[in-house]
């Protein structure tokens, strides 16, 4: 359990811990609001995203790693219990949850009844290969009707997939705004694969970019305006993380960091997740993207991602500048990097050259790049420019429009749902401070629940 940084006067740290726990304390109050939460006069949507920790997975005793909760019904059946009351006491509007025990039809039919009584629709999708566990997604009827409902299976490595819900808003406040008020709203939950060591880094890469890339073909294939994306789930890697840079590029926001206006350094403030190693991180999160802001074109983000991947593993290995580019060398006769030896190279740093790696297309994508020039071969400086001092850098801000509750309209352009983010909390409240208490006892993830106010924004995303 990590400590507090000492860094403050006594008095006027507990003055500052006692105003943070006031805060925490109304916070949770009013995300149990839930569907029917109201921020001034806006009425607001809740979203809750929760690794519950499946009983496969939840060992029961640290000197035999076989003795798992699966085998004793009463516990697994009374911590579910108690995760199903929580969820129902917060009633948030959407609900995505990772690691639900799939394999057993009495867990199962349990969070199907209840939450169905309580008024959801939810949706399950099974890990490949029959890993046992899988995603349970639920939306509440007061607030959105299912247009469409599709299942994403990555069969890669950790047989992860995801869900993609495209809903439509039926709140009756919404409803009463201009017609030419676009009212959908796309909403993904995943959960990704564990880094077990650093070669993986490019397999969650590739997870999220099939995501991203499968929202695109959606939309496309659909027709669709440019809406907001909710995007949930265990993420499996922090602020500091590949995948975390990746979807800042794409114009994605942390909602909870967001919401307590966190930097991209502030990734020990909060924590989410206490591993089976014992490390607390960060890991869970709702990426919200507007319909208004600025996106580059994916491709350039996954390439620049990818570099990042090729530089941090190249630090990894202790290379210095000169070093990191005699390694990409290989055996070239000259002072360059050839093509032959790039691929050579990224398998050995076991980025390709694996069924879970780059592909031909990938790597032959990452070189005309990296050849600026078109010559053929890769100089020093090619290599400086492109990948060690290479930076992935994210889209401009963009301001958002005036809001849905009695504005105006923006010079006459079609206008579209947006969120602003009202309020964010993790549970329980010490995670928030960067600590994981040793007495809770739900899961080995805390829930996080957001809270978005709708607001009208100019229809058309653009591509920076």
């Amino acid at each position: 359990m990590r400590k507090e940084r000492n860094d403050e006067p006594g008095v006027d740290r507990l003055k500052q811990r006692r105003q943070r726990i006031r805060k925490i304390s109304d916070n949770k109050k009013r995300m149990r609001m839930g569907c029917g939460s109201m921020v001034g006069s806006e009425r607001c949507v809740s979203c809750t995203t929760f690794n519950i920790l499946a009983p496969i997975y939840k060992r029961l005793s640290e000197e035999d790693q076989s003795c798992r909760e699966s085998q004793y019904r009463a516990y697994w059946l009374s911590r579910n219990e108690r995760i199903i009351e929580r969820l129902l006491g917060d009633r948030s509007s959407i609900i995505c949850l990772q690691e639900v025990w799939l394999g057993n039809d009495e867990l199962v039919d349990m969070y199907e009844k209840r939450l169905g009584e309580a008024g959801y629709v939810s949706f399950k999708l099974a890990r490949t290969n029959n890993r046992g566990d899988g995603l349970l997604t639920a939306v509440h009827r007061d607030y959105f009707k299912i247009i469409n409902h599709r299942e994403l299976l990555f069969n890669d490595f950790g047989d992860r997939v995801a869900q993609l819900l495209h809903v439509e808003s039926v709140d009756p406040s919404w409803q009463e705004q201009k017609s030419s008020i676009q009212q959908q709203v796309l909403i993904v939950n995943t959960h990704l694969l564990f880094p077990h060591d650093s070669s993986l880094c490019i397999v969650r890469l590739q997870q999220v970019y099939k995501i991203l890339q499968y929202i695109e073909t959606y939309q496309k294939e659909h027709n669709l305006d440019p809406m907001p994306i909710i995007l949930c789930g265990d993420w499996n890697g922090s602020k500091r993380g590949h995948v975390y840079k990746f979807l800042r590029s794409q114009g994605f926001v942390s909602s909870y960091d967001t919401a307590h206006q966190y930097s991209d350094f502030d990734a020990h403030k909060w924590v989410s997740h206490r591993n089976h190693r014992g490390n607390i991180c960060g890991v869970d999160f709702i990426w919200l993207l507007n319909p208004n802001k600025c996106r580059k074109p994916l491709r350039t983000s996954w390439n620049e991602a990818v570099f990042g991947i090729i530089k941090y593993l190249l630090r990894t290995a202790s290379l210095t500048e000169n070093n990191a580019f005699a390694f990409l060398k290989v055996d070239s006769p000259g002072d360059y990097i050839t093509y032959s030896g790039f691929c050579q190279a990224l398998c050995q740093l076991g980025v390709a050259g694996h069924p879970h790696g780059l592909g031909p297309k990938d790597t032959n994508d990452l070189w005309v790049q990296v050849d600026i020039d078109g010559n053929g071969v890769v100089d020093y400086e090619e290599f400086q420019q492109r990948i060690w001092n290479h930076k992935c850098s994210e889209p401009p801000e963009e301001k958002i429009a005036p809001g849905i509750d009695g504005t105006q309209m923006m010079g006459g352009r079609q206008q579209t749902l947006g969120f602003n983010v009202k309020d964010a909390v993790l549970f329980p409240p010490e995670v928030e401070r960067g600590m994981w208490p040793e007495n809770y006892s739900l899961s080995d993830h805390a829930p996080l629940t957001v809270v978005f106010s709708p607001v009208s924004v100019p229809c058309g995303q653009p591509i920076c």
